[in-house]
């Protein structure tokens, strides 16, 4: 028989395991196979969930639970492109995108109308420059940052206006991958090369130092003070997985990092994610290890799988 102690010590272990199994969920997405997405963004307002397409150069969407999915955008409409960073405020939808084409790359920017897809705007960047817009953030004045993954550059679009003009150009935030924008709006973020730079939105300094440890990170959000990214960048797969980086009062110092998911077998390059609800939404396995950017073909067809999304507490 069991004891009073072992009682108590199989109800304390129930509990831990129940608390486990509650704090994430995974979602079975219906959309086709070959999709590759990299961006994701979710609509509270109506909880809707968008995906891009690397391979198709569109935008698919379906509700949070999995259900109803359907095209948004379709393959190269409104010029868009191989399917990058997303971000969602108000009943906008900003998604980039990059033609996958080596030194002939072109860039662009779509706004898309949530409740109606109607094209709101669009910016492009095609000049003899080599550029790779990868993630954006938008500020509470309507001023869209965004990051250039193959270059020193950070370019700011001040809406309504039209020019895309260069931010900030400093090898401290070379090749800038994800990006975002404290509740404040006086520092950006941004997961670079160097490791998380943390600019003064209004001086453009760099008044953190970055450390190397911090770099790798794919996606990258500000959250009630804190900080949480995906990092899918080391060779080594047990320094990968979905951290969070804590944040002093101020925002201005990463006091400590914690890895909240361990990158499993099953994690196949998670890359950008998005927050709702104090709920944290990524593909797990985006598969796009098995896809050729430069002849738009999947590897090994045999190989795909459906998509699945994990919904985790962000802590």
């Amino acid at each position: 028989m069991l004891n009073t102690k072992s009682i108590f010590m199989c109800l304390v272990l129930l509990g831990l395991i129940s608390c486990i199994s509650k704090k994430s969920e995974l979602i079975e997405l219906n959309f086709e196979k070959d999709l590759m997405p990299e961006g994701i963004a979710v609509d509270g307002s109506t909880k809707k969930l968008y995906l891009n397409s690397l391979k198709n150069n569109k935008i698919v969407s379906s509700s949070l639970d999995g259900s109803n999915p359907t095209i948004f955008l379709k393959t190269n409409k409104h010029n868009y492109l191989a399917g990058f960073g997303m971000t969602i405020k108000g009943d906008t939808l900003y998604a980039l995108g990059n033609s996958l084409t080596g030194d002939k790359n072109k860039s662009i920017l779509l706004l898309l109308q949530l409740s109606s897809g109607d094209l709101i705007d669009s910016y492009s960047i095609n000049d003899s420059n080599f550029h790779y817009l990868n993630d954006l953030a938008i500020s509470s004045n309507n001023e869209i940052f965004i990051t250039d993954s193959e270059s020193n550059k950070i370019y700011k679009i001040q809406r309504p206006n039209k020019t895309i003009e260069i931010y900030l150009d400093s090898e401290e935030v070379s090749n800038s991958n994800g990006i975002t924008i404290s509740d404040n709006d006086e520092y950006l973020y941004l997961a670079s090369n160097n490791g998380i730079c943390i600019i003064e939105t209004i001086s453009k300094k760099i008044i953190n130092e970055p450390k190397e440890s911090y770099s790798g990170i794919d996606g990258i959000k500000y959250h009630k003070n804190n900080l949480y990214g995906i990092v899918n960048g080391w060779s080594d797969k047990s320094q990968n997985g979905l951290f969070k980086f804590e944040l002093n009062k101020i925002g201005t110092e990463i006091l400590e990092s914690k890895k909240i998911v361990e990158f499993t077998e099953s994690f196949k390059i998670p890359t950008t994610f998005d927050i709702f609800d104090g709920n944290i939404y990524f593909v797990i396995n985006t598969q796009i290890d098995n896809f050729d950017e430069n002849t738009n073909e999947i590897l090994d067809l045999k190989k795909l799988e459906s998509y699945t999304m994990m919904k985790t507490k962000a802590e």
